[in-house]
C-alpha cells in the first residue's frame, strides 16, 4: 500500500505540481479501493479446482471440475460437468451398455467423512439399439457429495469419476478419471449455496458405495451371466433371416458328409464349426485393436454405418442370391478342397462356416449388441472368450448333427423340395440385399441399383456363356470381358467422392432475387427417372474444373426437380423458360440478362466457356 501511495503521489506532484493538495483525497480513495479488492480476494474460499476432460469424440466432449458448496445448509462437494448435447453418461445400470458402466462418483480425503453421492434428475436420450428412451446425464449438470464431518483446515480432496461415455454414433472406452482440489473447510460458510428440491428422491438418485469384496462377487456373477448370454446370442443367429438362405446349403453339405467315413465326416463338420468361430475371433481381434488404438468401443453392426460397406454387403448378397438360382457357379480347385471340385473339402467347409457367420451381421438383436458392448469393457482375453463363445453358440447345432448323424435321418429325403427351398431362399437374399441398399443416400441408391443389374449380367456371362466343354481361350476371353464390364461400370456408377456442389432446391423467388442482384445462376432441370440426367450430373457437374469455376464465380446453383407433373419446376420449365419439358436441360442466367440453354448431354466445354467469362466473385 505504501508503494502504491508513493507512486501516485510522485506522479501527481511531477505532472501537476499546482494541484498537489488535490492528490491526497485521490490517493485515499485508491487506497480504499485496492484494500477492498485485496480483502475480497483474501476472504474467498481457498480451493484449487482442477478441471479435467472426461471424454471426447470428434466435436463432442465433456469436462468436470470440483467446487465446494453448501447443500441445503450443509457442506458438500459439487462435481460440475460441462459438455456438449450429444455426449452422454448413463444414469442407470438397467439401461447402461453393461452393468458397472453407469456414471459413478466417489470422493475421499484425509479425516473427511463423505455421504452418499446425489445425482441430478437424468435427461432422456433415444437409444436405437434398445429402441426406447433411456436415462442419461448430458451437457451441464452437477453431482453432489455431502460432507458429514471434516477437520477445520485446508485438505486435499480426490474425486473419482467412472463409467462409459457414448454419443449417438458410438460408445467410447470405459474410463476412470481422478480430480483433485484443495478445500479449506474452515471457510465453509462462504461456499456457494445450493437449495435442492424438497423431495430429493424425485429429482436425484443416490449412489451407494459397494464394498470391494461385494463388488468382486458381483463382477463374477455378471461375467458368468454375459458369457452364458454370449452362447445364447450365437444360437440365435441360426434363426436370423440373413442366415436362413444358407441353411439349405449347409444341410445338403452335412447330408453328403454323413456318407463319409467317421473320421472324415467329423473332420469336415468340425472344419465348418471352426469357420463359424473364426469369423467371431477375427471380429474380436478387430474390436480389440480399435479399442487399444483409439479407445472406442466397436458396436456390432457399426460397419453397416459406412455406405461403402453397406454397398459391398448388398451387392454380395445379391450375387449370392444369383448363385442360389444357378446363374453362375463357384468351382474351387481340388488342391484346396482336398479333391472335391465343389468346395467340399476342409477349406470349403471352413469357408462355408465363415460365410454363414458373415451373413448374420446385418440381422442382429439387442441381446447380441449388449453382449458385444460388455465384452469390449473387459480385458482382451475375456473379450476374445466372449466372442469365441458366440461363434461356439452358433456352431453348436451343427456340431451336434455331425457327432450324431442319425439326426439327419429325421429330415425328409433329398429331392426337388430342396431345390425349391434353395431358390426360395435366393429370393430372401435379394430382399435382404434391397433392404441393405435402401439405407444408402438417394443419389447413391439409384447408382447402386443400376450397377447391381450390370453386375448380374456379368455374373450371368461368367456362368452361362461358357461350360466345361468351352475351349480354354474362349472361356478366358468371355470371363475377362465380364470382369472388365463389371470393373469399368463400377468406376462410372460407384464414385467414392461425394457431390461437392451445394445445390439449392428450386425456388423462383430465390432465383429472381439473385437475378436482381446481378448474380449468375445455373438451373439444372432434372428428374429421378431421367437416365441422361445422371450422365450429365457425373460427366459435367462432378468435373473438378466445373466445380472450381462455379465456386470461384459465386454462382447460385439450383436443382430444379421435375420428377412429378405438379412440381413447381415442371410448370416453370415450359411456362417461364419456354422449353418443351424434356430433361435434362441446364439454363444459365447471366448478370447482363441473357439466358444460355444447354440441352441434353452437352459438352462440358460449353459450360466452362460461359463460366470463364464471368468476373470472379460476381
Amino acid at each position: 500500500m505504501f508503494f502504491i501511495k508513493n507512486c501516485h503521489k510522485q506522479l501527481c506532484v511531477r505532472n501537476y505540481p499546482r494541484v498537489q493538495q488535490s492528490c491526497t483525497p485521490y490517493i485515499s480513495r485508491m487506497q480504499l479501493m485496492v484494500g477492498i479488492v485485496l480483502l475480497a480476494i483474501l476472504s474467498m474460499p481457498v480451493f484449487a479446482a482442477q478441471g479435467s476432460e472426461i471424454a471426447k469424440y470428434e466435436d463432442q466432449h465433456s469436462a468436470a471440475r470440483i467446487e465446494p458448496v453448501q447443500l441445503d445448509g450443509r457442506p458438500a462437494i459439487a462435481v460440475v460437468f460441462d459438455g456438449t448435447d450429444d455426449l452422454h453418461f448413463y444414469a442407470s445400470a438397467d439401461t447402461a451398455p453393461a452393468p458397472g458402466t453407469e456414471l459413478t462418483i466417489t470422493a475421499k480425503a484425509d479425516g473427511v467423512a463423505f455421504g452418499k453421492t446425489i445425482f441430478p434428475k437424468p435427461g432422456q436420450f433415444y437409444d436405437p439399439a434398445q429402441e426406447k428412451n433411456i436415462d442419461v446425464f448430458v451437457g451441464k449438470f452437477e453431482v453432489y457429495i455431502p460432507i458429514e464431518s471434516a477437520p477445520q483446515k485446508e485438505t486435499a480432496v480426490t474425486v473419482t469419476i467412472a463409467g462409459v461415455a457414448c454419443t449417438s454414433k458410438i460408445c467410447l472406452r470405459p474410463f476412470e478419471k481422478t480430480l483433485t482440489a484443495q478445500v479449506d473447510f474452515a471457510k465453509a460458510d462462504t461456499w456457494r449455496q445450493i437449495i435442492t428440491k424438497e423431495n430429493l428422491d424425485s429429482g436425484f438418485r443416490r449412489n451407494d458405495k459397494v464394498e470391494s469384496s461385494d463388488r468382486n462377487v458381483e463382477n463374477k456373477g455378471v461375467r458368468s451371466f454375459y458369457l452364458i448370454m454370449a452362447v445364447l446370442a450365437g444360437l440365435s443367429f441360426n434363426i436370423m433371416p440373413c442366415v436362413l438362405p444358407v441353411i439349405p446349403l449347409i444341410l445338403s453339405r452335412l447330408i453328403s458328409q454323413a456318407k463319409e467315413q467317421t473320421v472324415r465326416r467329423i473332420g469336415l463338420g468340425m472344419a465348418f464349426c471352426i469357420g463359424v468361430i473364426l469369423f467371431f475371433v477375427v471380429f474380436a481381434a478387430a474390436a480389440i485393436i480399435i479399442k487399444v488404438t483409439t479407445g472406442a468401443v466397436f458396436n456390432w453392426g457399426d460397419h453397416l454405418r459406412y455406405p461403402a460397406v453397406v454397398l459391398a454387403m448388398g451387392l454380395f448378397l445379391m450375387a449370392f442370391g444369383l448363385f442360389m438360382f444357378d446363374v453362375f457357379g463357384i468351382a474351387v480347385p481340388s488342391s484346396i478342397t482336398g479333391g472335391a471340385s465343389t468346395g467340399g473339402g476342409m477349406a470349403g467347409s471352413v469357408g462355408m462356416g465363415f460365410l454363414a457367420a458373415l451373413l448374420s451381421t446385418p440381422c442382429s438383436g439387442a441381446i447380441l449388441a449388449a453382449v458385444v458392448v460388455w465384452a469390449q469393457t473387459q480385458s482382451p482375453a475375456m473379450s476374445l472368450l466372449a466372442f469365441a463363445l458366440m461363434g461356439a453358440g452358433m456352431a453348436l447345432p451343427y456340431a451336434i448333427i455331425v457327432l450324431v448323424p442319425s439326426l439327419l435321418n429325421k429330415l425328409p429325403r433329398p429331392g426337388d423340395w430342396m431345390e425349391h427351398i434353395r431358390k426360395a431362399m435366393g429370393f430372401i437374399l435379394l430382399i435382404i440385399a434391397v433392404k441393405l441398399l435402401s439405407a444408402l443416400p438417394k443419389e447413391r441408391l439409384v447408382d447402386a441399383l443400376f450397377y447391381a443389374l450390370i453386375l448380374s449380367f456379368c455374373l450371368w456371362m461368367w456362368g452361362s456363356w461358357v461350360n466345361f466343354a468351352t475351349p480354354r481361350g474362349k472361356k478366358w476371353a468371355v470371363r475377362i470381358v465380364a470382369v472388365l464390364i463389371a470393373v469399368l461400370s463400377g468406376f462410372w456408377l460407384l464414385p467414392t467422392q461425394k457431390d461437392v456442389l451445394n445445390w439449392k432446391p428450386y425456388d423462383a423467388a430465390m432465383i429472381q432475387k439473385a437475378v436482381t442482384a446481378k448474380q449468375p445462376v445455373v438451373i439444372k432441370f432434372t428428374a429421378d427417372w431421367c437416365t441422361n440426367c445422371v450422365v450429365v450430373e457425373k460427366r459435367i457437374y462432378h468435373d473438378p474444373q466445373v466445380v472450381k469455376l462455379i465456386k470461384d464465380k459465386t454462382v447460385l446453383i439450383i436443382k430444379a426437380d421435375t420428377t412429378a407433373k405438379d412440381m413447381p419446376a415442371t410448370g416453370d420449365l415450359t411456362g417461364l423458360y419456354g422449353e418443351s419439358g424434356t430433361v435434362p436441360v441446364s439454363i444459365i442466367l447471366l448478370p447482363d440478362g441473357r439466358q444460355i440453354k444447354l440441352r441434353g448431354i452437352f459438352d462440358k466445354q460449353e459450360l466452362l466457356d460461359t463460366l470463364q467469362k464471368l468476373p470472379s466473385g460476381s
